[in-house]
């Protein structure tokens, strides 16, 4: 075995970085390391598919931490590393080029890998996913050569790469499978209100759009549609989700299947391995107390603070409350709660004029909300959802007043 660490974080992705981070803040002396696939030290995700892209955003702004950071606090960084085998009883983990790595205690972070088309031409240059840095600057590589291109996927890295792409002059196809875009995370109301925002930004959004082939000679040229129908493309974005990367748990008999299942602490199954971030399912009672995984900066901070709490002796239970953002052109979308099986939803303000909210109702409680430029309804909407508060609709449909008000009652 040729390293021994007390605890070895294996990914370095946020949630792998606030493992190590928060270690340290609890008071933690052993000795610490973050193993990642990655070469570059852990970096900021959201920018990839936004202001990296654009060029409007360093690489070096992106490092969740300077370099220093790491040497100063004693967190060893084991970077272009994957692991494929853990061994429980001997407490290592071996990596694909076979090293042996030993540990007291395990946290998993390794995230996801971007899922990609199970269909011919796939592997084809040209054809681009977007979850890393070497992603994104083949994106802008393959950008830089050509006028035209094809999102695959209308969740929000198809959305937020199709807004730079328009913003950058290309003329973007993106294709959705479903009815409607976000058609996973959000209502009706805002899925219309982002297709229309990309027409009007000249991205031709095909919905119920089934991709047959990738087709090409060498380099893609064209995406093929179930209906016959071919769209000229040199570059194709793919945006269709993550895998959960997890396979070296579940080989190891975690509990899990779409991602690795675990409790309150981060605790899996296994003995001394705790798993935060976008691979770990946990009960979340923002979810009704159902299981899920969240692919978010901020659960994955959030459970990586949780589990490195719990490892310092703190009994501390993850229970944060789920927010996300997205910024599209002019717009920024902020998400509090969940509204999974929301059954009503209220328009608050006006669409018309891109600054309104959507607020999801359950059983006649407030269980998330989509702010578009509200930042207000957004910052005030968090205390109804904690809180499960129950408004009349045409009370939470009057933008005149201020959420907190209806949340004092």
């Amino acid at each position: 075995m040729s390293e021994r660490f007390d605890v070895l974080v294996v990914g370095a992705g946020h949630g792998g970085a606030q493992a190590a981070i928060a270690l340290r803040q609890n008071g933690f002396t052993g000795s610490i390391a973050v193993l990642g696939e990655e070469p570059e030290l852990p970096y900021e995700r959201p920018p990839l598919s936004k202001d990296y892209f654009a060029g409007e955003k360093t690489f070096e702004r992106m490092l969740i931490r300077p370099p220093a950071f790491w040497s100063e606090r004693d967190v060893t960084l084991l970077t272009g590393r994957r692991v494929v085998t853990v061994e429980l009883e001997a407490h290592a983990v071996i990596t694909e080029d076979g090293e042996r790595i030993g540990y007291g205690k395990l946290v998993w972070a390794a995230g996801g890998h971007a899922r990609r088309l199970p269909l011919p031409g796939a592997e084809l240059p040209g054809v681009q996913s977007l979850r890393t840095r070497a992603d994104a600057d083949a994106m802008k590589a393959g950008a830089a050569s050509t006028d035209r291109v094809v999102v695959i996927g209308g969740g929000y890295i198809g959305l937020e790469a199709a807004a730079v792409l328009a913003k950058a002059g290309k003329s973007v196809v993106l294709l959705e499978a479903l009815e409607r875009v976000l058609a996973r995370v959000a209502g009706p109301e805002l899925s219309r209100f982002f297709e229309a925002q990309h027409g009007a930004h000249g991205v031709e959004v095909r919905l119920g759009a089934a991709v047959a082939a990738i087709e090409g000679d060498g380099k893609v040229e064209a995406v093929r549609l179930a209906n016959g129908d071919r769209i000229p493309a040199g570059l194709v974005i793919v945006g269709i989700g993550i895998v959960p990367a997890v396979e070296p748990l579940l080989a190891a008999g975690a509990d899990g299947g779409d991602g690795v299942r675990v409790d309150q602490y981060c605790r899996t199954s296994l003995p001394d391995v705790y798993a935060v971030g976008d691979c770990a399912a946990h009960r979340n009672r923002f979810a009704g107390g159902g299981w899920c995984r969240i692919e978010s900066v901020q659960n994955a901070n959030d459970m990586a603070t949780a589990a490195a709490r719990h490892l310092c002796g703190v009994e501390a239970p993850y229970d944060a409350v789920p927010w996300f953002w997205s910024n599209q052109y002019e717009l920024r979308l902020q998400t509090v709660g969940l509204s999974i099986g929301h059954d009503l939803t209220v328009v608050r303000g006006d669409p018309a004029a891109a600054g309104f909210s959507i607020i999801y109702l359950k059983g006649g409680r407030v269980v998330a909300l989509d702010c578009v430029n509200a930042v207000r309804d957004y910052v005030q909407g968090r205390a109804l959802v904690v809180s499960e508060a129950r408004i009349a609709p045409e009370r939470l449909a009057d933008a005149a007043t201020p959420l907190k008000e209806l949340a004092a009652g």
